[in-house]
């Protein structure tokens, strides 16, 4: 049986040194003036969910999507860590990074969800890696001790200002350099310890 979180998912902006660095000049301009100094963080509604193994539909107005390849916290009931998933966080192209727009993050399908929770106590998170295979071809590889916060960190830094429950979910974050995909394409995550997160993308049928 495929996981599904009981809880919220939420996604993390600028938690990637790579990408701070990339986004630096915008962050020192109006009206921020300054890198934010909290984590950046923002929901992937319930509508976006797709399991392993399931098509994503593009809308007609859709031509590409971003694959933002991650792994996220499972949070247990004393607000620890039980478990880690993979997540294939798809968004629509966009130059937007403090105040992520709904209607890039949010459309239907738009978060592809791993097989399978890997259980925290056998799990490291500073030595996580992953791969994204697009049809097959190495597109992307993403390592996460290149993260600003590590995964006690950040959800150090979130539980000071938000309270976590039981089920929630709270993704890493997404490196610089995501590969673009477009329907038809197979879509593959992978991460040593976890079972591959595949997800095919496809165009939406019109009534």
């Amino acid at each position: 049986m495929s996981f599904l979180p009981t809880g919220t998912v939420y996604g993390v902006l600028l938690n990637f040194r790579a990408e701070v660095e990339a986004l630096a000049p915008q962050m020192n301009q109006p009206p921020y003036k300054a890198p934010p100094k909290a984590p950046i963080l923002y929901v992937k509604t319930a509508n976006t969910w797709s399991p392993h193994g399931s098509a994503i539909a593009l809308p007609p107005h859709v031509p590409e999507v971003e694959v933002g390849a991650t792994i996220a916290m499972v949070i247990g009931p004393d607000n620890d860590v039980e478990g880690f998933v993979l997540m294939n966080d798809l968004s629509v192209p966009h130059a937007s990074f403090f105040r992520p727009p709904v209607k890039y993050k949010c459309l239907d399908g738009f978060l592809g969800i791993g097989p399978a929770m890997r259980d925290a106590e056998e799990a490291d998170p500073a030595g996580f890696t992953l791969e994204v295979r697009i049809n097959g071809e190495l597109r992307q590889s993403v390592d996460f001790s290149k993260t600003v916060r590590n995964a006690e960190q950040l959800l150090a830094d979130v539980g000071a200002f938000m309270t976590l429950a039981h089920g929630d979910v709270l993704m890493l974050g997404c490196d610089a350099g995501r590969p673009l995909a477009r329907a038809g394409d197979v879509i593959e995550i992978r991460a040593p310890g976890f079972e591959t997160l595949v997800n095919t993308l496809v165009k939406e049928q019109q009534p």
